[in-house]
C-alpha cells in the first residue's frame, strides 16, 4: 500500500508539473500580450503599457518568470502595483492587477461557495442515485426498472442548463415555490446558508442523480451473477445482506471512480449553477476573470483545479481497497 501511495504520488506531481507549465506556457509564452489587455484601448499611454510589463515581469526572461511564478508557490513572491511593493504569502498563485489582490486571496474567498455546493450536490447523487439504481437491479426487467431507466434517459437528454434555468425563472421568480440562490457563510446562519443553497443542491444533484441511478443499476447487475454473489445465497443469507452488504460493496467501484472525477471537476467551477442562481463561486470568478482577460486568476484556478483532480483520484484509487476487500494495492 505505502509503495502505491508513493508512486501514485510521484505520478500526481509529475501531472501537476505538467499542468504547470502548459498554462504558463498557454498564458505567458504564447503569442498573447497581457499587458496590453490589462492596459486596455483606451486611455493606454506607452507608460502604463510599460509598467504593467514591469509589474507583471514580463519583461524578464521566460525562463526567469517561470521560475518566479513556480517559486512563488512555495515561498511567496513580491509585486508593485501603483508604486506600492505588497508581498503575495505562500502559496502565491500570482496577483491580479485588475483587482489588486492576490490570486490565492480571491480563490480561498470564492472557495467556501463552490465546496458547499458541491456537498450537498454529492450528498444526493450519493445516497438517491446508489440507491435508486440498486433497487432497480434487485428489479431487473420489471415494469418499474424499465420506466425508471426510460425516464432517466430523458431527463439526462435535456441540457443541464436548460433545466436549471427553467427551475430559476418559474420555481424560484415567477412561482416562488423554491427559494433563490443566496450564498451566506454557515458560520455566520446556518439556517439562511441551507435555504440559500437548497435550490442549487436540487437542480445539480438531482439531474446528476438519473446519471448515477444507471452507472449503479449496471454495475450492480453485473455484481449480482458473480459467483460470490450465488455462494453468498447458497449460504442461506438474507437477500438483503446480500444486496447492500456484498455486492453493493463490490458494485460500487467504477460508480466511485465516476464520482471521484465528477467532484474534482465540480470543485474545479461548477460555471452554469453558480452563473444561473447568482453564487459567488470558483466558476463565477473563472467568467468573470475571461470577461476581465485577468489571465493570473484563470491560470491560477486551473492549477487549483488541476491539483484537486489529481489528489481525489489518488483518494478513490485508495479507497477501492476499503470497499471491496478483493482489491489489492500493490
Amino acid at each position: 500500500m505505502l509503495y502505491f501511495v508513493a508512486r501514485r504520488l510521484v505520478s500526481a506531481l509529475s501531472v501537476v508539473l505538467a499542468t504547470l507549465i502548459a498554462t504558463f506556457t498557454l498564458f505567458f509564452v504564447a503569442p498573447t500580450d497581457p499587458a496590453g489587455a490589462i492596459c486596455g484601448d483606451r486611455n493606454c499611454t506607452a507608460q502604463r503599457y510599460q509598467e504593467i510589463r514591469t509589474n507583471l515581469h514580463l519583461d524578464r526572461p521566460k525562463v526567469q518568470q517561470f521560475a518566479e511564478y513556480t517559486a512563488g508557490i512555495f515561498v511567496g513572491r513580491d509585486f508593485t502595483t501603483s508604486g506600492v511593493k505588497q508581498h503575495c504569502a505562500a502559496p502565491c498563485l500570482g496577483f491580479s492587477f485588475k483587482n489588486d489582490r492576490p490570486v490565492t486571496d480571491m480563490i480561498k474567498s470564492r472557495f467556501p461557495v463552490t465546496l458547499s455546493l458541491v456537498v450537498g450536490y454529492a450528498v444526493l447523487v450519493l445516497t438517491i442515485g446508489v440507491f435508486v439504481g440498486s433497487m432497480a437491479a434487485k428489479r431487473r426487467g420489471t415494469l418499474g426498472d424499465r420506466a425508471l431507466m426510460t425516464s432517466t434517459l430523458v431527463i439526462s437528454s435535456v441540457p443541464y442548463y436548460i433545466v436549471a434555468l427553467m427551475v430559476a425563472l418559474y420555481l424560484t421568480v415567477l412561482y416562488p415555490i423554491l427559494p433563490r440562490g443566496e450564498w451566506t457563510p454557515p458560520s455566520e446562519n446556518p439556517g439562511k446558508w441551507i435555504a440559500g443553497m437548497l435550490t442549487p443542491w436540487l437542480v445539480l444533484g438531482i439531474y446528476n442523480c438519473v446519471s448515477y441511478a444507471r452507472y449503479s443499476r449496471g454495475s450492480m447487475v453485473e455484481t449480482l451473477s458473480e459467483d460470490f454473489i450465488r455462494t453468498a445465497r447458497a449460504k442461506g443469507l438474507s437477500d438483503r445482506v446480500v444486496t447492500y452488504k456484498h455486492a453493493l460493496r463490490s458494485g460500487l467501484i467504477p460508480v466511485v471512480t465516476i464520482f471521484g472525477l465528477d467532484v474534482a471537476t465540480s470543485l474545479g467551477g461548477a460555471i452554469f449553477t453558480e452563473r444561473i442562481f447568482d453564487l459567488p463561486g470558483l466558476g463565477q470568478l473563472v467568467l468573470d476573470s475571461l470577461n476581465n482577460y485577468d489571465l493570473p486568476v484563470i491560470m491560477g484556478t486551473v492549477l487549483v483545479a488541476s491539483v484537486l483532480i489529481v489528489v481525489l483520484n489518488l483518494l478513490v484509487d485508495v479507497g477501492y481497497s476499503l470497499i471491496d476487500p478483493r482489491v489489492r494495492l500493490a
